[in-house]
């Protein structure tokens, strides 16, 4: 059973038709294993001696999704029905709008189980189905290693705030998650309890032939081939992440010429991987400034995000900053600017900066920019930009066109901290006003920055001469 402190019951309709399944909506956390929700969901129908129905809701118009995401979605989806085929679970993957699928199906369901998503999208789907759901609705978070709401009741200005009141709750939150066997395995089929529903077998659902027939999309970022989607993916990513990097995480993370990252984002983003399981892998790896390193950005660097998203609406509008910065960046607003770029501009690796072009190239050509580059590649949009309004924006797009975690509460996070969000006023100067500075003078006296330069500037696309 998941802690109690991760279940929150959303509505208590019960439905008046016969009790036929409990209803398990996967949609964030898109995993057979290490999931509360799915062991929520089991447990329950074992309890009431019922077949356990889990769905995912396929959104051909899910808000900026691009090629690139749906395909790494897609593969994500495929594995993930084998593995919970291999439990005797049968998932199925309908298109449509979710809500309303749900909430058409909750009406045979002696109980609906949710999981967490952090974005608006998702608190409007929640608040759809708490009006229309016909049985009750208990979401369980699983996608954070200590509850949004549990951590801290209001947004976190900074780190230094919720990192005391996270820090505490690790030891009750790490824990394993068992895997609950269930009991009655009889085959369920929505089709047969929702009229209009279009169902997508999970077999053929990375054929782009048979899914263009669901949806059709007009792509600017192309699928990219270095990622595949799927729980097996990730717990190879991070198997290797543990054997080869963990130990020198605090000293080559930071550098965009070493292959320090563990490159997990994108399967965190999509749940194919849990935190919780991540945290606890680390820890029996034993105490190492490696892991505390990792603690801080797995656990409270993100989940500080969670909590931005959560208790700020405007977390992809310039609304979202703290008035410090506002102020000064309005008072610098008039400040001349060396460049001027459009986002078309910045959209092709179309600089004079060939760091800032290598970053954009990088997120183009892979749907993943190395996290250090992601603060410089941010930090000149602001300055290259003709106000730092459109440079906010240019962010916002440019981050959830091109990145695989794109429109995920760590990108509006990192965007809006480029801004002021989660930092302190620092020394005064042109154009940034208060808002920490960054140049190509720190990149190369750290790194060996333009061997990673040469790497992803290409004769394909060609920067302006500096």
């Amino acid at each position: 059973m998941s802690q109690r402190e991760r279940v929150t019951t959303l509505g208590a309709a019960s439905a008046a038709s016969p009790h036929r399944y409990v209803l398990y909506w996967m949609q964030s956390s898109l995993r057979s294993t290490w999931n509360h929700a799915l062991e929520y969901a089991v447990h329950h129908a074992n309890t009431r001696g019922l077949p356990l129905a889990v769905v995912f809701c396929l959104t051909p118009d899910y808000p900026d999704a691009q090629e690139r995401h749906y395909r790494f979605l897609l593969e994500g989806i495929r594995e993930t029905a084998a593995k919970l085929a291999d439990r005797g679970i049968r998932l199925q993957v309908v298109a449509g709008d979710p809500p309303q699928i749900i909430a058409g199906l909750s009406r045979h369901a002696a109980l609906t189980v949710l999981d967490r998503g952090y974005l608006r999208v998702h608190a409007g789907w929640y608040r759809y189905l708490q009006s229309h759901a016909a049985s009750p609705l208990v979401q369980v978070e699983s996608n954070v290693v200590v509850p949004v709401h549990h951590a801290y009741h209001k947004e976190a200005y900074s780190a230094g705030i919720l990192r005391p009141r996270i820090q505490p709750l690790l030891q009750h939150f790490l824990q394993p998650i068992p895997e609950v066997e269930l009991k009655n395995s009889a085959a369920i089929d929505v089709e047969d309890f929702l009229s209009d529903i279009r169902s997508i077998d999970t077999e053929r659902v990375t054929n782009p032939d048979y899914i263009s027939g669901f949806f059709s999309m007009d792509s600017v970022a192309t699928a990219v081939d270095c990622f595949s989607g799927g729980e097996l993916s990730a717990q190879q990513r991070w198997q290797d992440f543990l054997d080869r990097r963990l130990d020198r995480f605090h000293l080559d993370r930071n550098d965009p010429a070493a292959a320090g990252s563990s490159l997990l984002s994108p399967y965190l983003h999509f749940g194919m991987i849990s935190p919780v399981q991540m945290a606890l892998d680390a820890r029996e790896c034993g105490s190492s400034e490696g892991v505390d390193v990792l603690f801080e950005e797995l656990i409270v660097r993100r989940e500080l995000s969670c909590n931005f998203t959560t208790y700020n609406q405007a977390y992809d509008s310039p609304d979202c900053l703290p008035d410090w910065a506002v102020r000064t960046l309005a008072e610098h607003a008039g400040d001349p600017r060396e460049y001027i770029y459009r986002y078309e501009e910045f959209a092709l690796a179309d600089t004079h900066d060939p760091y800032w072009n290598a970053a954009q190239n990088q997120l183009r050509k892979t749907g993943h920019m190395h996290g250090y580059m992601r603060m410089y590649w941010g930090k000149k949009v602001l300055e290259w930009s003709k106000t730092w309004q459109e440079g906010f924006a240019t962010l916002i797009r440019l981050n959830d066109t091109y990145e695989l975690d794109g429109r995920d509460p760590n990108g509006y996070a990192g965007v809006a901290w480029c801004f002021g969000k989660h930092d302190r006023a620092w020394q005064e100067r042109p154009v940034f006003g208060k808002i920490r500075y960054m140049n190509d003078n720190g990149l190369r006296r750290k790194f060996d920055i333009d061997s990673y330069a040469a790497r992803w500037n290409d004769d394909q696309i060609t920067a302006r001469s500096k």
